[in-house]
């Protein structure tokens, strides 16, 4: 984490902390809501059950009972009447003949088969008494529903429902019988079937016969498979009511059962467990994604409060590299925030002064030296000029020759002179201008022919083409300097024989651009970025190139600015300086010497 801010690491360690809060929260939580989850799933089929076991009873109440009103009208008669109208009579009985699709009889009172409505070979005249479920009709005189059997005629497996046929003074007719095939009848609502849930497994188990009255494989009635082929069915058969039983494939089921006594049938229904594990899992992955969000959100506080505790410190080290790339820069820190933080931004701000004091100590020792240079430096190129021209009289041309250079060193300490007061009245905001219409043709002439000298000398050609016939409102002296600036770089930068022109242009209605343009190698890639900063200089290009203070184009900058302007450059086939102006009227000089400061 070396590389890592302060407020970076102490983020870090915030949500690795919360992270392991809420891991260890979650952790302990999802144990007990897994629990809760299955104990929820248990209930639920316990109670699935209970629901399927009581809708069957009512549907067994309402066979019932629509088979003893039927027989009570039977019996209002005092006596039943012959076999046809008995059947015709049933025959007709479209409700009962819904309930009960099989079959329905009428039979004596001690249980032989009188009447039926569907005509079965061998059964009119057949004895019943010897069942049970007669034995205790004839013996109760009440309704009775058997337990599923296997009929006598049919040999597949029914369910018998009876009910007696009394007269009003309750002397026993006999009897009314409706039967229900077992594989076809309907006793389990169809939209308990239906919205059975996908995955459930739901059985209805016949225990007195070991049989499958609902779910088999084949959806008719079979026995039960043998103990140990199917471990939910042995567990419902054990008299556990609910529980968890691992079926062969290794899959858990979650059941519960529920007896139906007066039938003695056995309601099984069975989900796997990953119904109870899939939603603990989506409640954790909610409970964890918002403790996430939760987290980050106070992570983001917690940043931004530590940012705005160390933001003084990166704004400390901005100025601190400011006045390395920029030492004239001197914006001070805001004095604020936490006491330790303030206290460095007081330090950071007395150094600051005591910098920008040395800076003035250093500007007014340049400004005074430059001054005291410059009288003495005039009179000694007065007197040089007076000795070349020959007021002093003819001079040997040895000592012609010695004088020359002598001026053109003297000429050139002149310039750089100038430079550095210029430079110092620009930094300290005491720098003046003078506007005033000037005539561009007539500046960029005299341009030329004030640097035809030095280009002839250093064998480049010089000239300016193409100058429209524009006045302006500027400062000619200072434009003048800001050319001079522009012409002295190109013709240091061009080959021999190379060609120096200037150009103007309107680049709108309002603005105009003049551009002085070379024939060298254009600015470094490496340079373009500082190439208007002071005391810069590259290091590329001819020796003459890097004669100088390396404060001109500084100057430039910093003049177009008073004038209202701005300066640039680009390389295309050499290098391209240009400085655009305004053309309409500009601000007060003072408001531009106050913009400088």
């Amino acid at each position: 984490m070396g590389h890592l801010s302060l407020g970076t690491r102490l983020a870090v360690i915030i949500i690795l902390g919360s992270l392991a809060i809420v891991g260890s929260v979650i952790y302990a939580a999802y144990g007990a809501l897994l629990e809760d989850f299955e104990k929820n799933l248990a209930a639920q089929q316990a109670n699935e059950t209970a629901h399927i076991s009581s809708l069957v009873s009512q549907n067994l109440e309402l066979r019932t009972s629509a088979l003893a009103q039927f027989a009570a009208m039977l019996g209002h008669s005092g006596q039943l009447p012959p076999q046809e109208p008995l059947t015709k009579l049933l025959q007709k009985q479209q409700k009962l003949r819904e309930l009960f699709p099989h079959s329905l009889t009428i039979l004596s009172p001690n249980a032989i088969l009188l009447a039926e409505n569907t005509y079965v070979p061998g059964r009119v005249g057949t004895y019943y008494a010897d069942r049970p479920h007669w034995k205790a009709a004839i013996k109760t005189r009440r309704p009775v529903i058997s337990r599923p059997i296997i009929g006598r005629a049919t040999g597949i497996p029914l369910m018998v429902f009876i009910a007696p046929i009394l007269t009003d003074s309750g002397e026993l007719l006999g009897f009314l019988s409706g039967t229900l095939q077992m594989d076809q009848a309907l006793l389990i609502p169809k939209h308990v079937r239906e919205d059975a849930i996908k995955d459930a497994i739901f059985l209805v188990i016949d225990t007195a016969n070991f049989l499958f009255v609902e779910g088999s494989r084949n959806k008719t009635i079979e026995y039960l498979p043998d103990p140990g082929e199917n471990l939910l069915i042995d567990a419902a058969l054990s008299g556990i009511p609910f529980g968890e039983v691992e079926t062969a494939s290794g899959e858990t089921l979650i059941y519960a059962t529920n007896h139906l006594q007066r039938l003695g049938w056995l309601f099984i229904r069975a989900v796997p467990k990953s119904l109870a594990t899939a939603p603990a899992e989506q409640a954790f992955v909610r409970f964890f994604t918002i403790s996430i969000g939760v987290t980050l959100g106070i992570v983001l506080l917690t940043y931004l409060a530590l940012r705005s505790t160390t933001v003084s410190l990166t704004q400390m080290t901005r100025r601190i590299r400011s006045m390395i790339q920029k030492p004239e820069s001197s914006r001070r820190l805001i004095e604020r925030g936490a006491p330790e933080v303030r206290d460095l931004a007081q330090a950071f701000n007395q150094l600051m002064d005591e910098r920008d004091a040395n800076n003035q100590l250093k500007d007014n020792f340049v400004s005074n030296v430059s001054h005291e240079l410059r009288t003495p430096l005039t009179s000694m190129n007065g007197a040089l000029r007076l000795l070349k021209s020959g007021t002093a009289g003819e001079l040997p041309e040895r000592a012609q020759e010695m004088t020359t250079l002598a001026l053109r060193n003297g000429e050139r300490l002149q310039l750089l002179i100038n430079d550095l007061l210029d430079f110092n009245k620009l930094s300290s905001g005491n720098m003046r201008v003078s506007f005033q219409t000037e005539n561009l043709r007539k500046l960029l002439t005299e341009t030329v022919s004030g640097n035809e000298a030095m280009a002839r000398e250093l064998g480049v050609r010089l000239k300016a083409s193409d100058i429209p016939a524009i006045s302006l409102q500027t400062d000619g002296h200072r434009l003048r300097q800001i050319l001079d600036n522009f012409v002295s770089n190109a013709i240091k930068h061009s080959p021999q024989q190379g060609l120096v022109t200037l150009h103007a242009e309107e680049v709108d209605p309002y603005r105009l651009r003049i551009t002085v343009s070379d024939q060298g190698k254009g600015v470094p890639e490496e340079f373009r970025s500082q190439i208007f900063e002071r005391f810069a200089q590259a290091e590329t290009g001819t020796t003459r190139a890097t004669n100088g203070t390396g404060l001109g184009l500084a100057i430039s900058r910093q003049l177009a600015v008073l004038l209202g302007g701005n300066t640039g450059f680009y390389n295309n086939n050499g290098a391209h300086f240009w400085v655009e102006l305004p053309m309409g009227d500009v601000s007060s000089p003072e408001e531009h010497a106050h913009e400088s400061a």
